[in-house]
């Protein structure tokens, strides 16, 4: 066998992974020279928010110019239908996440207050930050890598492969330790199942977008609770009302409720029965490349 092509003399799919790594790893290296850069021209911090998505896109954009495909291909076809998923996956995030604060406010686990420093301008920043680190974590989690393991070896092993790195990304996150670190890291993989779901019903990526989306921005900005241990000024205040951390979440936020939890397990139970728009084959549609590529124009 072949270790290098497969039958139809194309790069093996892992080789292809390997590729991509390599690509990302670049971008590691030049992000912080190029963010000081940035700074000393005066771009301010608001403005860098876009830098690490625009580099792991561009390490995108790269591979696939070598697979001669478009960046469309991955998920980034920017039509009507794709904009329709988005908007569909942001209110289903946001309403996931209000089932979740919901079910925690119904057990009296919480009280919200106004936050007397709110205001439209943080709400708005917060969709602008939430935003880019969507399209930097489904890039990365449900885009090039995610696509090429369904490919190999098939959409569960994937799945699994993917659930478990998402959840251990996290892993260095404030208040990740104790029953938090247990019941965060089960519901961050389930979430990374359910957004892994969303592209394989699609073949895009703007309802996993959305979704992220969605779901961090009601967390953070609109309720006020931590967003995976992290804190964001919002529209409101969580009131914790002595509840045990693992139905309330706490200070990480709904994340590490076991509440979360069971709306992740809902909505991937609706994904389920949902038959979505994906190929009836779970193997994601590649174009044939030769073993030797050639460039061609890509489209953005």
């Amino acid at each position: 066998m072949n270790i290098l092509f497969d039958a139809d003399r194309r790069l093996r799919n892992g080789w292809w992974m390997l590729v991509f790594i390599a690509f990302i790893a670049a971008t590691r290296v030049v992000y912080a020279p190029l963010k000081a850069a940035l700074a000393q021209l005066g771009v301010t911090e608001a403005w860098l928010e876009p830098v690490p998505f625009l580099l792991t896109l561009l390490a995108t954009w790269a591979v696939l110019r070598l697979r001669r495909e478009r960046l469309a291909s991955v998920g980034f076809q920017m039509d009507r239908r794709w904009w329709r998923h988005a908007a569909l996956g942001m209110a289903l995030g946001m309403g996931s996440l209000l089932l979740a604060a919901g079910l925690i406010l119904a057990i009296g686990g919480v009280r919200f207050q106004p936050d007397p420093e709110r205001s439209l301008a943080a709400l708005g920043y917060g969709l602008y930050v939430f935003l880019f680190v969507s399209l930097l974590e489904e890039n990365l989690f449900r885009g090039f890598l995610f696509q090429r393991l369904v490919a190999g070896a098939g959409a569960w092993v994937a799945q699994i492969a993917f659930a478990l790195l998402f959840a251990f990304g996290h892993w260095d996150n404030p208040g990740m330790d104790g029953t938090t670190r247990l019941v965060a890291s089960i519901e961050l993989g389930l979430a990374a199942i359910l957004l892994g779901l969303a592209y394989l019903r699609t073949r895009s990526l703007a309802l996993p977008i959305g979704i992220h989306l969605g779901w961090n921005w009601a967390q953070g900005y609109v309720l006020g609770f931590g967003v995976s241990g992290m804190d964001h000024p919002g529209w409101l205040q969580p009131v914790f009302q002595g509840q045990a951390t693992w139905l309330t979440g706490g200070e990480f936020g709904p994340e590490a409720s076991v509440l979360g939890i069971l709306v992740d397990l809902l909505l991937i139970g609706l994904l389920w029965k949902w038959k979505g728009l994906a190929p009836a084959s779970d193997a994601v549609p590649v174009a044939p490349v030769a073993a030797t590529p050639t460039a061609l124009p890509l489209n953005g």
